[in-house]
């Protein structure tokens, strides 16, 4: 799952703002679980190469990283850079919740629901498969972390299935967003479950590919999330 979305981590960076660019890109790959805690990246001349960018500025860019703490280099004969083990899904909110956070929410509406519809008339057996894996890893989560990062992988996996890669690329980037905010809030392990439970409805409607249940299921999902994260935040947020 999710192999789309790890490959569009390794395009070609826009210019003029590379360094700045995959510095958003890589680290924000990391934090969505796209490249794998302990993975190791590419070497360096490979990996600018696939960038699109020069290897200074590329080594710039994981200096930020591993002074960040997503990254860590190792030397000798099997080193190389590699993501750390244990690699944090946002920042530690230092700012109330910013102030457009129910455009942010919106905006995952418009995108979901999208996919969504596509992924009702897509989606294959094996993609079924993998989003049913995903929402067991969640189930079996003992920790937040590892929910979410399942979590992501479901979302994403939906947007995969519609074969669009500007959606896996946009639906990525609000999954990014979400992690942001949803930093603000508790997680109950009762909200969890339940979010839990409509995964498996939605993923029986897309199996069936009951494309109106699919988009009623979702719309109430992320409703929901809504709801949660404007009732739990932090009273000075």
């Amino acid at each position: 799952m999710a192999a789309d979305a790890a490959a569009a981590v390794f395009e070609p960076v826009a210019r003029p703002t590379t360094f700045e660019e995959t510095v958003d890109r890589l680290g924000t790959a990391i934090r969505l679980g796209l490249l794998d805690a302990g993975v190791r990246l590419p070497p360096e001349r490979e990996l600018a190469e696939q960038l699109g960018i020069s290897r200074s500025t590329l080594r710039q860019a994981i200096t930020t990283l591993v002074q960040s703490g997503l990254l860590v280099s190792l030397r000798g004969r099997r080193g190389g850079t590699f993501v750390v083990s244990e690699p944090p899904l946002a920042e530690r909110p230092t700012q109330p919740l910013r102030a457009d956070w129910r455009d942010v929410l919106a905006l995952r509406e418009a995108l979901e629901v999208g996919a969504v519809a596509l992924a009702a008339e897509r989606a294959d057996a094996s993609t079924i498969a993998l989003l049913r894996a995903a929402i067991e890893r969640m189930a079996a989560a003992t920790e937040f972390d590892a929910y979410r990062r399942a979590d992501i992988r479901l979302h994403i996996g939906i947007a995969e299935a519609t074969g669009v890669a500007r959606l896996v690329a946009l639906a990525t980037e609000a999954q990014a967003a979400m992690s942001e905010l949803i930093a603000h809030i508790p997680h109950p392990p009762a909200v969890l479950d339940h979010s839990n439970a409509e995964h498996v409805v939605l993923v029986d409607a897309l199996e069936r590919r009951d494309t109106s249940a699919a988009i009623r299921i979702i719309r109430r999902h992320l409703k929901g999330t809504e709801h949660i994260l404007g009732g739990l935040r932090a009273p000075d947020d």
